[in-house]
């Protein structure tokens, strides 16, 4: 609970580029206002010197501040981590045609046409889920398959 109020009171904390500029915070001038929370994901900017800007954060437990500053850090990486999620549940329904002709399938491996020839998986789900069929595959996969329903079309 004292997590969220903290984070609640973070996203309430804003100001413009010229303002931070004004308060010593070096910032793109790009006219979008950041939020207390946006600006502990910048390099040398912790709780502490937000506390300067903003005294209502001084009162934040130092317990609270580090699990911030480290949610704050890891933001974008959790953030294009979950994109990524959400793109494959997308496409892994997306339906392999039978007909697919692995070996015509340009950038996969020797072993891993084969894993897919002898396996001939109905989805790209399905694709995902054999052993050695790797991430890089399974995007020239999905690439090759799109191009082929778009051709088709």
């Amino acid at each position: 609970a004292a997590l969220s109020r903290a984070r609640a009171l973070l996203d309430g904390l804003n100001a413009t580029p010229n303002e931070l500029r004004a308060r010593g915070l070096c910032v793109k001038m790009d006219g979008v206002r950041r939020s207390a929370r946006d600006l502990l994901a910048y390099p040398g900017i912790d709780p502490g010197r937000l506390a300067a800007l903003w005294p209502e954060l001084g009162v934040l437990a130092p317990t609270i501040a580090e699990q911030l500053q480290i949610e704050a850090h890891y933001s974008g990486y959790s953030d294009r981590q979950e994109a990524d999620i959400r793109a494959f549940r997308r496409d892994e329904s997306l339906l392999l045609p039978d007909n697919l002709d692995y070996d015509a399938v340009a950038g996969l491996s020797t072993e891993v046409r084969a894993k897919l020839g002898a396996t001939r998986p109905a989805t790209l789900g399905a694709a995902a889920r054999i052993s050695g069929v790797t991430p890089a595959a399974l995007t020239v996969l999905l690439v090759h398959t799109r191009r082929r329903q778009r051709l088709s079309a």
